[in-house]
């Protein structure tokens, strides 16, 4: 998804609330001023991160609120399983829950309210939107092969994992691949994570290289690449990933929550909405 004005601007003022450094910024504004109409803002930050650690070393690490996420989901797992087994469809409720898990993003947030996070299980449910592109991956899901998840966050990887478990009963057929992040980023999912939550029982973990917080096709490694073309279905989890992917020509379906004024804008809809969508090529 090109990036837009309006998402410069904030990605611009989000790094100059961080650093007061005028040389550092100059650069970041040569960044934003110099893009092409492909750059996406998980690109940019990753650009922006290079930057930063060149003036001021290592960027603050996110290790310890990645694990008390994680923590904090795998604690609350028995109970959502219970409700997702009991529900009238078991998969439907795990997609939704799902989504739910997007809330944990500090790339888009800078504060992830817990109350706020936990309530929402409870409201939780599918659009009439939702439904009919649910209808589509399910019967695309009962056709194919092979399944590709692009996780997005630490705590989010867990309920993605009781939707993996529901996938995988529903289709035992379908051969299961899970892309998370190569290297730290913000709260991102790396292969540690996918490891520590226990998701890699579901599937064979690839990564994106790099620590960037999306998916840009042309950074990632070959293997990556191989599994992305011979998937029959893919599900990206997250606004970076549809900031990286979307408006490429790929069939892919999205799933996120609304968390800024940019995808409330786009989408039309209030903010903290789930949005599920399939993008066809």
């Amino acid at each position: 998804m090109q990036i837009t004005q309006s998402c410069a601007k904030c990605l611009y003022d989000k790094q100059k609330r961080n650093v007061q450094d005028e040389q550092y910024l100059q650069e970041i504004r040569t960044i934003i001023d110099g893009c092409d109409d492909h750059a996406s803002a998980p690109y940019l930050v990753y650009l922006f991160n290079q930057v930063y650690e060149k003036h001021f070393g290592k960027l603050v690490s996110y290790k310890e609120i990645k694990k008390k996420y994680n923590d904090l989901v795998l604690s609350m797992e028995d109970v959502l399983k219970v409700r997702i087994e009991q529900a009238s469809d078991p998969l439907i409720t795990a997609f939704a829950f799902a989504r739910v898990g997007n809330f944990i993003d500090f790339g888009a947030m800078d504060h992830v309210d817990e109350e706020m996070f936990v309530s929402l299980f409870e409201k939780e449910q599918l659009s009439q939107s939702d439904q009919k592109v649910m209808k589509s991956f399910l019967n695309q899901c009962e056709r194919a092969k092979t399944f590709l998840l692009i996780t997005d966050n630490c705590g989010e990887i867990v309920v993605d994992k009781l939707f993996l478990e529901q996938l995988h009963q529903r289709f035992p057929n379908l051969e299961i691949n899970i892309l998370v992040r190569g290297k730290e980023v913000l709260n991102d999912a790396t292969q540690d994570d996918a490891e520590y939550v226990g998701i890699s029982q579901y599937g064979k973990i690839c990564t994106n290289g790099y620590p960037i917080a999306g998916t840009i096709y042309d950074m990632l490694p070959e293997e990556t690449k191989e599994i992305f073309e011979k998937s029959d279905v893919i599900l990206a989890k997250g606004q970076g990933n549809y900031e990286s992917l979307s408006k490429q020509g790929r069939h892919i379906f999205y799933s996120f929550l609304c968390k800024c004024d940019l995808f409330t804008e786009r989408f039309q809809v209030p903010k903290y909405s789930g949005i599920f969508v399939e993008e066809k090529n």
